[in-house]
């Protein structure tokens, strides 16, 4: 049996290069997690294949030169940039001599690592016992296993039963546990749909830098860093948008290609805050040479999570780092925002942010001049209390001029609580 992972361990990285484009990974990238996980990469050995061995994932040669390189550089772990089966991961143990960790181990390694909210601690616990629970056998292999029969039931049976049934109760606990959180989650966000305070979610893969967005934006201290799953636990905070009012923006956790599916449905609850939102801030490291492609894994995520209909202005971050480029916005033919060029380290362009939320949330708003009579105190008190009177005057005959600004759904609301909406008294031209 060997020991778990843990930070600051020295490693062989291992890289095999496919010919079909879906199965390949990036290289660079496993330098990035490996760093983000406090592992010393020593050297890195790459072969190309067609298709996985199955048995060693790389063939018999180039599994022999990774345990020489392993005794050459005295490795406590080799970690392999794709996901590798229980069996192939028994079978490379068995050959190396030390512990063999996987991309889906070492990303849920790093959240481990990250988590800090008693809800994101239980998702990452989630997902790590799901993983491990195909692999129990491969740490009770030094027991007796049950060959069958009456008095031949060896103890490593035992445990291994005594095991799995352990992980199913946590399982089970933690999803319990969950549970309430989600339904808590929910409960916000129904007060929040109930008062019409529109949510802004910040998504977009990993290392783009939401968080230094998000804190820029409003003023907040949440952890961020130049590393990857800097930041896990969603956090919600209020901004003022013109002509909007008071907006919810929330960062949530970074995507990355190939997203474990264990991670994908442990964070459900916490990713449904994207799902939910009135807008989606797509951010983007402008600067990076593979922004097209980190572009597209953000979007199969998020048709996965059954988030890709919500409306989307894409976020074009770091442009500190290229030449030439200055804040502005980009905008479709019909003038409605569809990008924005910024830096969210340097606070370049952040009210230019501001105003291309402001312009596409308000599109559901209308705007208006009211004559209302002084018995209609109730629904002007309504105006004030939503924030949408932009200006007022009185005429000779003690009427209010109102001028407002109100989204429809307001519209509606006040419509419901009255008995009829504000164009009663709308002045017609």
């Amino acid at each position: 049996m060997f020991d778990r992972h843990e930070g600051g361990e020295r490693a062989i990285l291992v890289h095999v290069n496919f010919s079909d484009e879906n199965d390949r990974e990036d290289l660079e990238e496993l330098g990035l997690l490996v760093s983000s996980a406090g592992v010393t990469a020593l050297s890195v050995i790459t072969t190309t294949r067609k298709n996985p061995d199955a048995k060693y994932y790389v063939g018999t040669g180039k599994a022999q030169e990774i345990a020489d390189a392993v005794k050459l550089e005295n490795a406590d772990i080799v970690i392999f940039n794709h996901s590798l089966s229980p069996s192939q991961e028994r079978n490379l143990e068995a050959l190396l001599q030390c512990r063999v960790l996987n991309r889906t181990g070492l990303i849920l390694d790093i959240f481990a690592q990250r988590a800090r909210t008693h809800e994101g601690k239980l998702q990452v616990e989630l997902a790590q016992l799901k993983h491990i629970s195909t692999r129990l056998i491969r740490g009770w292999t030094h027991l007796e296993r049950q060959k069958g029969g009456i008095g031949l039931r060896g103890p490593g049976e035992t445990q291994l039963e005594t095991d799995r049934r352990l992980l199913r109760a946590r399982i089970s606990h933690i999803l319990g546990r969950l549970d309430k959180v989600s339904k808590q989650r929910e409960q916000g966000r129904r007060s929040r749909k109930k008062a019409e305070v529109p949510t802004v979610s910040l998504v977009g893969y990993t290392n783009a830098g939401k968080s230094t967005l998000f804190n820029a934006i409003t003023n907040a201290d949440v952890y961020a860093a130049d590393q990857l799953f800097a930041t896990l636990d969603p956090t919600l905070r209020k901004i003022d948008i013109v002509d909007v009012g008071e907006t919810i923006l929330a960062d949530t956790v970074g995507f990355i290609r190939h997203l474990p599916h264990d991670l994908v449905a442990a964070f459900k609850a916490t990713l449904i805050e994207t799902r939910e939102a009135d807008l989606q801030l797509h951010v983007v490291d402008a600067a990076d040479v593979r922004r097209a492609d980190n572009m597209e894994q953000v979007a199969e995520v998020l048709k996965e999570i059954e988030a890709d209909d919500v409306t989307q202005l894409i976020v074009f971050n770091k442009i500190d780092l290229l030449d030439g480029i200055k804040p502005h916005i980009e905008r479709n033919d019909e003038g409605l925002p569809i990008a924005v060029w910024c830096s969210a380290q340097d606070k370049q362009g952040m009210e230019l942010v501001k105003q291309a939320i402001s312009e596409i949330l308000g599109l559901a708003m209308v705007e208006m001049n009211l004559t209302l009579p002084v018995t209609e105190g109730k629904l002007r008190a309504s105006l004030y209390q939503l924030n949408a009177v932009l200006d007022e005057t009185i005429d000779e005959d003690g009427n209010w001029l109102t001028h407002v600004r109100i989204s429809l759904v307001d519209e509606q609301k006040i419509k419901k609580q009255l008995g009829y909406g504000i164009e009663k008294w709308r002045v017609q031209h």
